[in-house]
């Protein structure tokens, strides 16, 4: 077992883990998946395409005929890891594709590696399987292929993500997922809940619902009706989320923005049909700072959302994310982040330093940070969110939690509560009575010990 400590990338999608065994003579390809979960989530549409058709998975580069590297093009940093994946998997394999959002930028990557055989931007799933095709055809066997198949599932078996939109129609200024992603372009809510209905028939406990801005979700189809069951459903996120929750899955809601209809789906989380758990992207807390960018410039009245939905919810979880050292920021502005910071008590915080991006608008602004004065700041911010959490867990000692199991090894079983996301939150350790238990079992835990992110408990 291993703590977590604060992610320094909040954005990353959990490690993918592929348990396959080829026939003889089955053509074989390999993946590597970057970045968020939204694009873990193309990497499972990819393969469970590529399955259908006859291919096998690889789980290492040797075992493949071919290697997909579905890339991160968020940040710089994350550019230069998605360059140096390319570059393993070309070293280790010799025949790689790359798709995902920097393949918007052939012409980077190929300058990089030009020995690369492909390259597809993000969700271009038909261009992927046409490269596929070119660099190893299939051989399909007609007795077991191209047959209706389960979906690939990269993340353990019992917890998914569910994807229920594509790109953004935001504009901030440091941000250039709309140019590689595009507009908001939601998927049909019958099309949503088969999937999600089939992952749970199928053993998953946990619906993680995902996109780029889930509270706009349906906004691009004007919340249209879609049938469902005998009934109309709405393309709406409380409605969908309505829909999620009978299906009898935790489900978890991620990027939410803090539209007033957010307040809809706090009932929700108090009735038990959703967790109580929201993961809202806010940035920053200073006006002037958010006004450069270009994000809603109202943080005293998500105060007074953050007290309303405690109101209604004692329970709710709050995560958040975090930008420091923005182009103009100044002391006084990161000193209100930090005095937000004290009267929002969040329960979960991530903080990225701020970078250029190439194409993004942020990079022209004036009065770019010091690199030391960033690292400063968000060592500030850090040791502020960890006395928080502190606190918080500490409060949590003696109360009983239903915890869902992830991991079970000689040392103990690790486990999450409601409160904790996968990855990007904290875990609950058992070490006491474990052996019985399994990936994806949910028992009642009494906490015994809390430490500054992680819980300890035994089972009741």
């Amino acid at each position: 077992m291993s703590q977590n400590p604060p992610n320094l990338r909040p954005d990353l999608a959990p490690k993918i883990a592929i348990d396959a065994a080829p026939r003889s003579g089955q053509p074989t390809i390999g993946m590597v998946s970057l970045g968020c979960p939204k694009a873990l989530v193309d990497s499972e549409r990819i393969l469970t395409r590529l399955r259908a058709e006859g291919y096998a998975i690889s789980p290492d580069y040797k075992g493949a005929d071919a290697v997909i590297v579905n890339t991160c093009g968020f940040l710089d940093s994350a550019k230069a890891e998605s360059l140096d994946a390319i570059g393993e998997a070309l070293r280790e394999n010799g025949k790689v594709l790359v798709t995902g959002c920097l393949g918007a930028e052939p012409e980077f990557i190929t300058g990089a590696h030009p020995k690369v055989m492909a390259v597809t931007g993000p969700h271009q799933y038909e261009a992927v399987l046409d490269a596929v095709h070119r660099a190893v055809p299939p051989r399909p066997d007609p007795y077991v292929d191209l047959l209706p198949a389960q979906s690939v599932s990269l993340t353990p078996r019992h917890f998914s993500y569910v994807k229920i939109s594509e790109g953004c129609n935001h504009k901030c200024k440091f941000c250039i997922i709309p140019d590689m992603r595009g507009r908001l372009v939601s998927r049909p809510a019958h099309a949503i809940l088969r999937e999600a209905e089939k992952l749970v028939e199928a053993g998953v406990k946990e619906l993680l619902v995902i996109s780029q801005d889930t509270s706009a979700y349906g906004v691009d189809r004007k919340h249209d009706l879609a049938p469902w069951k005998g009934r109309e459903v709405r393309a709406h996120v409380t409605d969908l989320a309505r829909e999620l929750g009978s299906l009898g899955a935790w489900v978890r809601l991620h990027y939410v923005y803090p539209y007033p209809h957010v307040r809809d789906l706090i009932p929700l989380m108090a009735e038990g049909l959703v967790l109580p758990y929201l993961d809202i992207p806010f940035q920053h807390a200073h006006t002037d700072t958010l006004k450069r960018m270009a994000r809603p410039a109202a943080a005293a009245r998500t105060l007074d959302e953050i007290a309303a939905w405690r109101a209604a919810c004692p329970d709710i979880t709050l995560r958040s994310t975090f930008i420091v050292g923005y182009p103009g920021e100044t002391e006084e502005e990161f000193q209100t982040l930090l005095d937000w910071l004290d009267e929002a008590q969040l329960d979960r915080v991530g903080c990225f330093q701020y970078e250029n991006v190439a194409g993004a608008r942020s990079n022209d602004l004036p009065d770019h940070v010091p690199a030391e004065v960033k690292q400063d700041r968000w060592d500030r911010f850090m040791q502020k969110a960890l006395a928080i959490s502190e606190e918080k867990l500490a409060r949590k000692v003696g109360t009983l939690q239903q915890v869902i199991v992830d991991e079970v090894d000689a040392d103990g079983a690790t486990c999450r509560t409601k409160a904790d996301a996968p990855e990007i939150d904290g875990n609950l350790f058992i070490d006491e009575g474990f052996e019985h238990l399994s990936p994806g079992d949910m028992v009642t835990v009494r906490v015994d010990e809390a430490g500054d992110y992680d819980l300890w408990g035994r089972i009741v």
